[in-house]
């Protein structure tokens, strides 16, 4: 071959071999547009409304990471989450970051699909389009709102869709995209770094302070004096029905903590607050013996993405290495009260060995005054964890008389037999832990 047939042959492999890698391009943006077209568009439509009534081509979704958003304007959780992920969004597209979302819409009427849509800043499918909303909550199991499905411009095995977008989005905010396997996998190698350096001083400290609250509110309790002592981190608010109940039962036992503690011993509860204002704040703290992060402090935010707060009132424990001992601290409170303390695992599991012992004593069946069904004691084992007692509102964990019919619990101790040859025996049954 002469040299310059080789080399206008070798000119055109090159060329082949970038019209091939074009195609091959040109194909997967075809299979992500035809992927995306399938799920939100029909054949009688192939367009979404934007924020100001306008009608944008689904084709505008083509190379873009799309998260599927499932939510209604009826459920508060919803409301909430929208107005985070609408933060999140305009971040990200501020910055240039190809994210799109779709709105599909669980209202029950177009007036409240307008309302609800007029606080979104993205795409949403048609109100009147029934049918593809039904197909996309049958395709994604939609079982819960609000619900977030993240959808990859590419078909990677691993990352074709993501169904925890939600979660993502709490934990971690603008710091999740693009969602992929190899940045979630990042976050969470931060996370464990995180935890693993955790200390009082980290969680507790910033750079412009350095104290706590006491009491009154004015006094200011050096964080430092906490190095040490084995810490309670208290997620409450004046506006929580739960907490309002739990809050007293938490004050006696942090009472009978302290007057039982040894002078080599050091126990501190921490408020957290997620109240409305400062009014309601001072309110609330005024009625606890213990200290607390003073309102509004930045210092709140960064303690529930830490520590994954879900909901509250909740009892995170912190020992005396600054290290996470349990997020079950109201469970732990509820059931075992002062015997918790100090809360470790060898402590917990004594108490829970215990239990165990004791609680053949009580039957394996009763019929309680406030059910319909018979109820089977059962173990957290058995049952999957920690649970709301359905008598008195509050936390359990450990044993549990459980509905198998219907999934009520109560609490061992909650319990109002029922006497079916001498009427009614409201005397409520014995509690294991209690013994």
């Amino acid at each position: 071959m002469a040299e310059g047939d080789f080399v206008r042959e070798t000119e055109m492999g090159k060329k082949m071999d970038r019209n091939s890698e074009s195609l091959s391009n040109s194909e997967s943006e075809n299979d992500s547009i035809s992927r995306i077209s399938s799920l939100v568009a029909t054949k009688d439509r192939d367009f979404l409304l934007s924020p100001n009534e306008q009608q944008v081509k689904v084709s505008r979704l083509e190379g873009k990471i799309v998260g599927l958003y499932f939510s209604g304007n009826w459920d508060p959780q919803c409301r909430n989450f929208t107005h985070l992920l609408a933060n999140v969004y305009k971040q990200l597209r501020s910055e240039g970051s190809e994210l799109e979302i779709v709105f599909v819409s669980c209202d029950e009427d177009i007036d409240a699909f307008n309302d609800y849509r007029a606080h979104m800043p993205w795409l949403s499918i048609p109100y009147s389009d029934m049918e593809v909303k039904k197909a996309l909550n049958q395709r994604f199991n939609i079982e819960g709102m609000p619900c977030l499905v993240i959808l990859q411009p590419k078909c990677g095995k691993d990352e074709v869709e993501l169904r925890d977008g939600v979660e993502l989005v709490y934990r971690y905010g603008v710091r999740a995209f693009p969602f992929t396997k190899e940045r979630l996998e990042d976050l969470q190698r931060e996370n464990r770094e995180k935890h693993e350096k955790q200390n009082i001083t980290n969680l507790l400290t910033k750079q412009n302070r350095d104290f706590l609250l006491g009491h009154p509110s004015s006094k200011k309790i050096p964080v430092a004096s906490l190095i040490g002592k084995t810490i309670g981190l208290y997620f409450s608010a004046q506006w929580c029905n739960p907490a309002v109940k739990f809050t007293p039962k938490l004050i006696s036992t942090y009472n009978t903590i302290k007057q039982t503690l040894s002078k080599d011993e050091g126990f501190e509860i921490i408020l957290v607050s997620s109240d409305l204002d400062q009014s309601a704040f001072d309110t609330y703290f005024s009625i606890m013996p213990w200290l607390a992060l003073p309102f509004g402090d930045a210092t709140i935010k960064e303690l529930v993405k830490h520590f994954e707060i879900g909901a509250i009132p909740c009892l995170v424990i912190v020992g005396p290495n600054g290290k996470t001992l349990t997020k079950q601290g109201r469970s732990l409170i509820n059931v075992y009260q002062e015997n918790a303390y100090p809360f470790t695992p060898e402590k917990l599991e004594l108490l829970r060995r215990k239990a165990d012992e004791e609680v053949k004593m009580l039957p394996k069946f009763e019929n309680h005054l406030g059910h319909p069904h018979e109820l089977t004691l059962v173990s957290d084992g058995n049952r999957g964890g920690s649970f709301i007692c359905c008598d008195c509102d509050e936390q359990g964990l450990g044993w549990a008389y459980q509905c198998i019919k219907c999934g009520y619990e109560v609490h061992p101790k909650c319990v109002r037999s029922l006497d079916h040859g001498s009427g009614l025996n409201l005397s409520p049954r014995l509690d294991p832990t209690q013994i």
